[in-house]
């Protein structure tokens, strides 16, 4: 092996070895929970069964989207996942956020035989939105919450502050999130923005960006259009 190959060779070998130790450009795990969401939206909208969502998105004054919710084995004891918030500026319309949450409930109700589902909320008014903004919302108490309707000719009319869908495997439906809590999660929003920040200051104020948002932020205002 002559001199420049051997060099070529050693080369290789240590970008591998760096490679393994400090993966390149190795996505953070709120980015890749923005990923998912972007997948989560696309599903709900591409669902034939969610036309009551669809039709009412252009009223949401937010959306939370959670692409796991997981009956057991993410807190001790209990159940969740992780969601993040993305809200409209009633001047401009214009969509902000994420901001990233933690929903956990020991007794987070699902269906016999789910064990996970991917859920979508529309938040339909100031208070839900408001309640969001807080350290703490208990569903069902801090804010009204009712299961959406699903199906082609799903016309039901609700009210309350917060209306849910979920999915899995086919089952709709399949999580009841009344009496679940949903907190902020600080550590993810200081990671995503890169500095401490307050739900506040990514979906009120707009003092935060990140362009890893875009796409998810795009995605809903155009099925907000539509």
């Amino acid at each position: 092996m002559n001199k420049r190959i051997w060099q070529l060779f050693a080369s290789a070998i240590t970008v591998a070895l760096l490679s393994a130790v400090y993966p390149a450009f190795a996505a953070s795990e709120p980015e890749q929970l923005v990923t998912k969401a972007e997948e989560t939206f696309k599903n709900f909208q591409n669902d034939p069964q969610m036309s009551w969502l669809r039709s009412h998105l252009n009223a949401a004054k937010a959306v939370m989207i959670a692409p796991e919710v997981r009956k057991a084995g993410f807190v001790v004891g209990g159940s969740g996942g992780r969601a993040v918030l993305l809200a409209r500026d009633k001047e401009t319309g214009n969509w902000s956020g994420p901001a990233f949450y933690t929903i956990a409930n020991a007794s987070l109700g699902f269906q016999a035989g789910i064990e996970k589902s991917e859920v979508v909320m529309l938040i339909m008014t100031e208070k839900g939105l408001n309640s969001l903004l807080n350290d703490q919302l208990k569903l069902g108490a801090d804010a009204s919450i009712a299961a959406g309707p699903v199906g082609t000719g799903a016309e039901k009319g609700i009210t309350t502050d917060v209306v849910s869908f979920s999915r899995s495997k086919g089952i709709y439906g399949g999580v009841n999130l009344d009496g679940t809590l949903v907190t902020i999660n600080d550590g993810w929003n200081a990671r995503f923005y890169a500095k401490a920040v307050t739900p506040v200051d990514i979906l009120v104020r707009h003092s935060v960006t990140n362009y890893n948002a875009q796409k998810l932020q795009d995605q809903i205002a155009q099925a907000v259009i539509k």
